[in-house]
Formats: C-alpha cells, sequence, structure tokens
C-alpha cells in the first residue's frame, strides 16, 4: 500500500456537523475509503492510496473512480447512487461541498439507507429468511443476464491474476499475520486447480459468461430498499476484479454464507440462481471459484488489520484472515460429486427432504435440486405457483418432465456438481432412467423411497398451501393404486417427524447436518 496525498484536512471537514447542517456525522472506515453518514445522506471520500489492484492516488483520478462508481452502480441501485460532487477551496481558504471554489477532492453522494436492512446484520440477528435469501439469488440472476459481456477479462488469465494478487498480497500484509507455509500451500493448491479447469475457463469466457458484474458481492454490500434485495457497491476501480465470470460473482456470496454459518441459505441461492439463469456450466469451477473469494478476504482483512488504531479491532481481524486462509485450503479439496434421487408418492415429505439434504451433499455450497414440479411447470411454460390442468399431466407430457429432469441431473454432473433429483418415481423405467445417468457419469448414486400410510400422504396433501405441487387427494389415490413393481431404493418411514427422516437419510449417505437442516419443517 502506498498513501500518495495527505487528506486530513478534508477527512476533518467532512466529520464536521457544521458541513452537514448541524446533522451528527458518523465516520466509518475502510483500507480504500471513507464514509460520513449525516442526515439523509452518505457521503463517500475514497483515499488517496494506490496498492496492487486499485489506484486513487490523485484527485483527478478519484473523481474518474467516483463518477464510475456511480454509473455501475445505478444499474442495480438507481435509488441510492445520488451523483458526484467536489469538495472545493474556497477563496477565503475554506473548503465547501460542492462549492464553486476550486477543488481539492471529489465525494460520491449517496441516499442514506436503513442500515438494520444490511443483509450481514439481517443475518447476524435470525432475520434473513430462506424466502429473502431466493429472492436474492433471483435479484442476482437478474443482473447478471442482463450484465454487458466482457471477453477482454476473466478466464484461465483473469483466475491467475486473482491468485498471483494474493499470493503477493500474503507476503506482503499478511507478514507476521498469516503462516507463510499455509499460504504457500494454498497458492501451489489454487494454481494446480486453476491448470486443471483453464480450457473451461476459456471456453465460459468465449461462451460469453465473463461479465461487467458486481465484484465485491458479499453480505455487507446487500440490502433491503423497499422491500427489494438490492447489492451495492459494485467495484469500479479495476475492470479485472469487476469482469469476471457470473459464477465468481456469485461465489462471494455464496461463501459469504457458508461461512457465516448458514448452509441452507447458500444452498437456496444456488438453486435459485440455476432455476433462474439454467446455467449449469460453472458449477463445477466453484471449488477454485469460492477458494479464491476467501483468500481474497483473507488478505484484504490483514490489510484492514494493519489500519486499526484500536488493539482488539486488530486483533479481531487477524483471526478473521487466518480464518479466511484455513477456509479457502479447505474449498479446494471438495468431496467427490454424488447423484442422489429421492422418490415417493405425494405428500412424502420428498422435497422436504432433498431440501433439507442439499447443503451437505457433495461439494460447497451443496447439490443442486432438481425438482420435478418446477421442471413440469417451466416445460408448460407458467410460473411454480400456476396450477396446471389434467393436461398437464398427461402420460406423454409426464415422460418428458423425467426426460428432461433426467438430462438436467447428467449437465450438473458432468459439470462436476452433486445433483438430487426429487420425483414420484412410482415407474419401475423412471427408477431405472436416473439410475443410468449416474453410472453414464461414473458417479455413485443413492435412492431413497419415502413410504407413509395413504392416509398421512392424504392429510397433508389437504393442507398444502403456496406450494409447486398441485397434487391432490385425487392424486394421491391415482399414484396409490398403481403397481409400483420392486423399490431396491433404501427405503424411509416418511410417517415420523422430518427431523426423524432427516437424521435416517442423513445416515444412509454418511453425510453431517448443519444445525439449520435439523430445524426443517414440513
Amino acid at each position: 500500500m502506498s498513501v500518495t496525498e495527505n487528506q486530513r484536512e478534508t477527512i476533518a471537514f467532512l466529520t464536521s456537523s457544521a458541513t452537514h447542517g448541524g446533522a451528527e456525522v458518523r465516520r466509518i472506515d475502510t483500507h480504500a475509503s471513507v464514509v460520513f453518514l449525516a442526515g439523509s445522506r452518505a457521503w463517500k471520500l475514497k483515499r488517496a492510496v494506490r496498492y496492487d489492484y486499485l489506484d486513487f492516488s490523485t484527485a483527478e483520478r478519484r473523481r474518474a473512480m467516483c463518477e464510475a462508481e456511480l454509473r455501475i452502480n445505478r444499474r442495480i441501485a438507481p435509488g441510492i447512487y445520488v451523483g458526484v460532487r467536489p469538495v472545493t477551496r474556497e477563496p477565503d481558504g475554506s473548503l465547501a461541498l460542492g462549492g464553486n471554489g476550486t477543488p481539492v477532492d471529489w465525494v460520491l453522494e449517496m441516499s442514506r439507507f436503513d442500515e438494520d436492512g444490511l443483509f450481514d446484520r439481517l443475518a447476524a440477528t435470525g432475520r434473513l429468511d430462506l424466502d429473502l435469501t431466493h429472492r436474492l439469488a433471483v435479484a442476482v440472476a437478474g443482473f447478471h443476464l442482463t450484465a454487458e459481456a466482457r471477453q477482454n477479462h476473466g478466464g484461465a488469465s483473469g483466475m491467475a491474476w486473482v491468485i498471483d494478487g494474493n499470493a503477493a498480497g500474503f507476503a506482503e500484509e499478511g507478514r507476521d499475520i498469516l503462516d507463510p507455509s499455509a499460504c504457500a500451500r494454498l497458492t501451489d493448491d489454487a494454481r494446480q486447480a486453476l491448470e486443471a479447469t483453464r480450457s473451461r475457463l476459456d471456453a465460459r469466457r468465449a461462451g460469453g459468461f465473463v461479465r461487467q458484474c458486481h465484484g465485491d458481492l458479499h453480505l455487507r454490500n446487500i440490502v433491503l430498499v423497499d422491500g427489494q434485495p438490492t447489492p451495492f457497491d459494485a467495484v469500479e476501480f479495476n475492470d479485472e476484479i469487476a469482469c469476471i465470470d457470473v459464477y465468481y460473482d456469485l461465489a462471494f456470496l455464496l461463501m459469504d454464507l457458508w461461512r457465516r454459518g448458514l448452509p441452507r441459505h447458500a444452498n437456496v441461492v444456488l438453486n435459485g440462481y440455476v432455476a433462474a439463469t439454467g446455467d449449469m456450466g460453472g458449477l463445477g469451477l466453484l471449488p477454485l471459484f469460492l477458494s479464491c473469494r476467501a483468500a481474497v478476504r483473507a488478505k484484504t482483512s490483514a490489510t484492514a488489520a494493519r489500519l486499526q488504531s484500536h488493539s482488539q479491532s486488530r486483533l479481531e481481524l487477524e483471526d478473521l484472515a487466518r480464518e479466511y486462509l484455513a477456509r479457502a485450503s479447505a474449498l479446494l479439496h471438495p468431496s467427490e460429486p454424488v447423484l442422489l434421487a429421492v422418490g415417493g408418492l405425494s405428500g412424502s415429505g420428498k422435497s422436504t427432504l432433498a431440501l433439507a439434504l442439499a447443503p451437505s451433499v457433495g461439494a460447497v455450497p451443496g447439490a443442486v435440486v432438481i425438482r420435478s414440479d418446477e421442471v413440469r411447470k417451466r416445460l408448460c411454460g407458467v410460473s411454480p405457483l400456476v396450477r396446471l390442468g389434467p393436461e398437464g399431466y398427461a402420460p406423454e407430457v409426464s415422460q418428458k418432465v423425467y426426460a428432461a429432469s433426467a438430462e438436467q441431473a447428467r449437465l450438473v454432473l458432468e459439470a462436476g456438481h452433486s445433483a438430487i433429483v426429487d420425483a414420484v418415481f412410482a415407474r419401475p423405467e423412471d427408477r431405472d432412467a436416473i439410475e443410468r445417468v449416474a453410472r453414464s457419469a461414473s458417479v455413485p448414486f443413492i435412492g431413497l423411497w419415502l413410504d407413509a400410510p395413504h392416509a398421512v400422504l392424504i392429510q397433508r396433501t389437504e393442507v398444502r398451501t403456496s406450494d409447486v405441487s398441485d397434487a391432490n387427494v385425487a392424486v394421491v389415490r391415482a399414484q396409490a393404486a398403481r403397481d409400483l413393481g420392486p423399490i431396491a431404493w433404501r427405503r424411509l418411514d416418511a410417517e415420523r417427524s422430518t427431523g426423524e427422516v432427516l437424521r435416517e437419510a442423513a445416515n444412509a449417505l454418511d453425510v453431517a447436518l448443519p444445525a439449520q437442516s435439523l430445524e426443517t419443517k414440513v
């Protein structure tokens, strides 16, 4: 890090309540900026610093970066970003905010939002529910689908730049904080992972999946605005950081949720994103992407620790840097892909079980869940909660649903990730077909079959509301009248509580369940 100018006078000016009409001022410091909160506004001053990845070294450079930040963030948070204002030297020698004198620095003017709506605070206080997390996934997917493709960045060379930058940061900012041997092992492992995925990274760049993304998509940079999850503070200062594979952008959010002990939320984001975009090709790159994201946080946490004036804050950030470093190493060694099928008649709890198991199946952040009910709605061209008539359940439609579900599972496994297929699987030929997918992909297959008395199945379907499944009493009775044939899958008594069924399923899969999953309700 290199400090290029003394900004003490400007910072003192912006800290003064007199500058803001007497409003109380709260100051927030980061390694790259200082934010002043006053009244209904937030004013962001970029520090006069130069890092290997960031250059705010001159006032003119800071002006350009403020303008870039305004333009880039208005794509996703137009209600937050207001304009760029000069800090001017007036004829009497005083400073003014947006005055008529000579500009000495520049600030970004933003509308102040309710900080209780920040997603990191929602997560810390247990207010980040799964529905809100799903809406966030859809919002990120929509942003990525409309973002500008940038084939002059990203790919294998872009990830090599990230890995090299992390290594340099470990050596400089991480000295006396991070274990040098652990840093060296992580860098070596990351470079090996890069070589193993080089062709896939470059193919995605050629295919248009490297786009002008957010670049810093963690929970602290997402806030509720008018009830809508709104990412803000996207990276403007370096296209190498912002123009990246969309899955590398998503990986920061997934890693942050996982680190905070919210694996179910991370899995919901992944599944919501895959469903909204149809992009499965980046799944196998997640171990490298997640590890690099954790490594970046290790580096920046160490950097932030060096800027702290309070010893306790410094020690906490140093511990956090070491935690991120260990996590980055672990993420590069994921478990092998597996295909899990969950079958049973309607009302047996298949979807509840599949979604609860998903975070524990395969690599972080868990398996992609393929629900036949959702596949059916997509094939019929309706939204998930629209009820279909009998024509949507004609035998030829159901055959297409099972074929499409098997094909999606194949694509997920082909990308190197685990999949869970949730369907009735009443016909032996459908069970055989999904098993063949696993054999073709040379991955382990596990089939779970949920049994419950017909009276229980009927009672459960009768109380359903706002569910993607259209199953009702008539459907359950029709299914029960079928000859299911021999079922070789592991059979579970689904009349029991969700927790009991989930524990038995986890034992069958030999996976550990996070506490979140045990709180799942039918």
